[in-house]
């Protein structure tokens, strides 16, 4: 079997434009729609937005790896860095202090070269003891160890090989050609340019560990360059995570083949359409909620029915009954009940018209 980096023509990828054409246009007029709904957020909405973006982007791109973050610790973290309050959330730790580092550099910093050095603080801040899990590896600087690496699974003796990269002598050189590509202007669309990095980096393997998180921060960091924004509205990160058998499985197709990337490209550019369209429907509900709260501004609501209905604007699980209010806020149901009536009459909640063995509310969505 030849992997593509033992292809003659290594690093000269091609790819068939006709195939490509219609996926990336739809890419680029969500992207477009979604930066206009973003442009008509207030500074601290947009902030708010691009940190809850941000947050799931690090957790996801950890998760992808089987490390699982603390999320308060890493809001916390961003927060800080986007100047925004972080009153009552978890000091972040040591660790996720360096990779929110990273994921900030990587966006806000999109503009500046991609660098050796800065991928080698990138890496060191993954992994600040020096190690990963129990074992000694080398930080900082492109991988020396034992070869060949290779990508297995299965059990010991009947272990199954997905990939192998290159030996670590050829490393600096082909990073010295990535690094080139990556920072030099081509007559290709960003997000092309995007895709081909994070499947270019892959291949190379240049580290011991931690190469799939800096492929993705290298992802954010071209994308964020593409939007022509210095922040994340989307995550692809998330997205890989949702698919990530078919991710690893284009990841294995491709790599193990010719220097034709088209599978690839349309892949990547599938994912880049569910997380645009995800963050849209997200952006959507922010604008809807802040239209809420305006229209409902001179109403006068306790702190119970304000934490309660900001709780069914986010993510809340299950249906609203009295027990539950009255569970989540603590009080007794006859105050659940109290409070449900009360927002009714002002016609914030309404009672929901399925059938049940309890009646349960939904937000007024007709305001």
């Amino acid at each position: 079997m030849k992997y593509i980096w033992q292809q003659p023509t290594w690093a000269k990828f091609t790819w068939d434009n006709n195939k490509l054409i219609t996926p990336l246009s739809e890419v680029r007029n969500l992207e477009g729609r979604v930066l206009g709904l973003m442009s008509s957020l207030g500074f601290a909405t947009k902030n708010n937005t691009s940190l809850d973006v941000m947050v799931e982007d690090i957790l996801r791109s950890s998760e992808i790896e089987g490390m699982l973050l603390n999320e308060e610790k890493v809001r916390s973290s961003i927060a800080r860095h986007l100047g925004i309050e972080t009153e009552g959330l978890l000091e972040p730790d040591y660790y996720t202090e360096g990779v929110v580092q990273i994921m900030i550099d990587a966006v806000h910093n999109n503009n500046q070269p991609l660098t050796h050095e800065r991928l080698f603080n990138w890496h060191a801040a993954l992994f600040p003891t020096g190690r990963s899990g129990m074992h000694r590896i080398t930080v900082a600087t492109y991988r020396v160890g034992e070869e060949p690496m290779q990508i297995v699974s299965g059990a010991m003796g009947r272990e199954r090989v997905h990939y192998e990269a290159p030996d670590s002598k050829f490393v600096p050189t082909m990073m010295n050609e990535f690094l080139e590509w990556v920072n030099s202007s081509q007559d290709i669309d960003p997000i092309l340019k995007a895709a081909i990095a994070h499947l270019w980096f892959v291949a190379i393997h240049p580290f011991d560990d931690g190469n799939g998180r800096l492929t993705r921060t290298i992802t954010d960091m071209l994308l964020a360059k593409a939007d022509g924004v210095p922040h994340r509205y989307y995550s692809v990160s998330a997205e890989i995570l949702r698919e990530r058998k078919t991710y690893y499985e284009i990841l294995e197709k491709t790599t193990t083949g010719s220097i034709d990337i088209t599978s690839w490209l349309e892949w990547f550019l599938q994912i880049l359409r569910k997380a645009i369209i995800r963050s849209e429907e997200t952006i959507q509900k922010v604008i809807k909620k802040s239209s809420f709260w305006q229209q409902y501004r001179k109403v006068a609501m306790n702190e119970r029915q304000v934490k309660i209905v900001n709780m069914l604007w986010e993510d809340f699980k299950g249906k609203l009954t009295t027990s539950k209010w009255a569970k989540i806020t603590k009080t007794s149901q006859a105050t659940a009940l109290r409070d449900i009536t009360d927002l009714i009459e002002k016609g914030v909640l309404v009672t929901a018209t399925e059938g049940g063995r309890s009646t349960n509310y939904l937000l007024n969505d007709n305001f």
